[in-house]
């Protein structure tokens, strides 16, 4: 097997697992765990992974993107925390924007009830939870479904969403990084998500650690543009305070 053979397997393996031991590569493939490891900072190099200790996990990029369902499946317990806290900042907003994605899900279930609410998303299946509260307005952009996301896109969605105005915005992202902001593997996606930015007066955004100094294919925002970021503390202190720096507040549960 030569090294290009090697590291794509590498590739679809993690692909299909969501990610990768170096001792268990080793022992697949029969070759050192030095050997999986320079394949590991090659594929990095390249932007098809992100390095771990003791492993790695791919990045999503314009030829790859994880389903909803999958991202249901991974880092849960961090997400459900970084959910609880963002929909702490709700404050006194009474119109939202919730992105598509499993955190933004998790978002809106953690939503106050005690309150009428008016909630603009394309996620089918945020519209379809939040549709039963009590006192919840729920407002489901038009337009093309995507199959693994469950979300809407394309001019439709963007041309409904460009007529309001919105207090907050929960904003999903599939990468952060503070030299490319926040970016998505889809340029449909990236459409939605930057007219979300445009018409929201506040923007929080909120994810996992794994976000943190990803780039995937398209730009929709700077850090900039966000008044709030939630994460866990898996996310470093020093690193927290490198994209405070930026101007939003770094919120770590």
């Amino acid at each position: 097997m030569t090294a290009e053979e090697r590291q794509r397997a590498i590739v679809g393996a993690a692909r299909r697992a969501g990610s990768v031991e170096v001792g268990a590569l080793a022992e697949e493939l029969g070759v050192a765990k030095e050997t999986v490891r320079r394949d590991l900072r090659a594929l990095e190099a390249h932007g098809l992974l992100r390095r771990t200790h003791g492993g790695a996990y791919p990045v999503e990029s314009a030829g790859f993107e994880t389903t909803l369902a999958f991202r249901s499946t991974m880092h849960v317990p961090e997400k459900r925390r970084i959910a609880a806290a963002a929909a702490e900042l709700t404050g006194e907003a009474e119109t939202l924007f919730i992105d598509e994605g499993y955190t933004p899900q998790l978002i809106a279930e953690s939503l106050p009830r005690d309150r009428s609410l008016t909630i603009v998303t394309a996620s089918l299946a945020i519209a379809g939870h939040l549709a039963t509260v009590p006192g919840f307005n729920v407002l489901l952009l038009g337009g093309r479904v995507r199959g693994g996301t469950l979300a809407t896109v394309d001019h439709w969605t963007t041309r409904m969403l460009s007529g309001f105005v919105i207090d907050l915005a929960f904003i999903g992202a599939n990468g952060i990084s503070r030299e490319h902001g926040l970016t998505t593997p889809d340029p449909a996606v990236s459409e939605v998500k930057q007219q979300a930015v445009r018409a929201s007066r506040r923007r929080v955004f909120a994810g996992v650690h794994t976000k943190f100094g990803a780039a995937s294919f398209c730009r929709f925002a700077s850090v900039t543009d966000l008044d709030a970021i939630v994460t866990s503390t898996s996310l470093s202190t020093a690193e927290a305070h490198r994209y405070s720096l930026q101007g939003p507040q770094v919120i770590r549960v």
